[in-house]
């Protein structure tokens, strides 16, 4: 049990420190590394992956939270955008959480690998959409939420793999974008985490610290170290380059992707 512990506290450092560095919410190396986790302690194979994103969006809930106030108190955050988009944000989730229930593992991990492949490639060549219209009504926004709840819930992160793009595409500020990402981020993933443990109670196998698909240990482990050690990658970010930092992050997304691959 010690072992398992320093296991999930070691992934929460790991997080942290990425998190720190590039800004990101963590969710695509926390659904990573469990899964790989949860594979080696022989848990069901067919709900690694499931229990895997629904720990991953119980762990990132603390730390959306802090992010969006502190961009909150930097005026970084159009709440009007995301007031507009909650609703279709939540009801995305919703949706997404019923159908990934009934997914088997393979899906679930080949979709999230795409999706991982689709990051790696946005960090190595920096892409980024050129602002080229404005914002949607309300109709178009909670459209553009519900696709972001869909998708989040079927890898386990937060709202800014997709949102930043867009809401810069839309000529919204970079930074901008990014908080107000942040303030979707935690409705999204209490919604997710409360979906997934309710999608979870009572399928056979689960581990007895389980809460549906959320696993306690885990996800009280990787929140505990992420906080802590998210400050020592701020500050190392400010003494390496841009081109650097996305380099470091795309050979560790490389990685845990091949592991994941191979090995769940």
């Amino acid at each position: 049990m010690l072992a398992e512990l320093g296991l999930y506290l070691a992934i929460g450092a790991v997080v942290g420190f990425f998190a720190g560095l590039l800004g990101i919410g963590g969710g695509i190396i926390i659904v990573s590394m469990l899964a790989l986790a949860f594979a080696a302690q022989g848990l069901p194979t067919a709900y690694v992956m499931h229990l895997a994103i629904g720990t991953s969006l119980a762990a990132i809930a603390a730390g959306a939270f802090a992010s969006f106030r502190t961009h909150h108190r930097h005026g970084a955050v159009d709440w009007a955008v995301v007031k507009a988009m909650t609703p279709g944000l939540l009801a995305g989730v919703a949706g997404g959480v019923l159908a990934a229930r009934s997914m088997p593992t393979a899906w679930l991990k080949g979709f999230f690998l795409a999706l991982l492949a689709y990051i790696t490639a946005q960090m190595v060549f920096n892409l980024r959409p050129r602002a080229s219209r404005g914002l949607p009504g309300r109709r178009g926004l909670f459209g553009v939420g519900t696709f972001i709840g869909v998708v989040s819930s079927f890898f386990g992160g937060g709202a800014a793999a997709f949102g930043v793009p867009y809401l810069t595409w839309c000529s919204m500020d970079t930074h901008r974008a990014i908080g107000t990402c942040a303030a979707l981020g935690f409705p999204l993933a209490i919604a997710g985490s409360l979906g997934y443990a309710v999608a979870g109670w009572g399928v056979p196998g689960m581990p007895p610290q389980s809460v549906g698909f959320v696993y306690l240990p885990a996800f009280l482990g990787i929140s505990a170290t992420s906080m802590l050690v998210a400050p020592w990658g701020a500050r190392l970010a400010h003494r390496l380059k841009g081109a650097t930092l996305r380099r470091i992050f795309a050979v560790f997304l490389v990685v845990m992707g091949v592991k994941l691959a191979v090995s769940v």
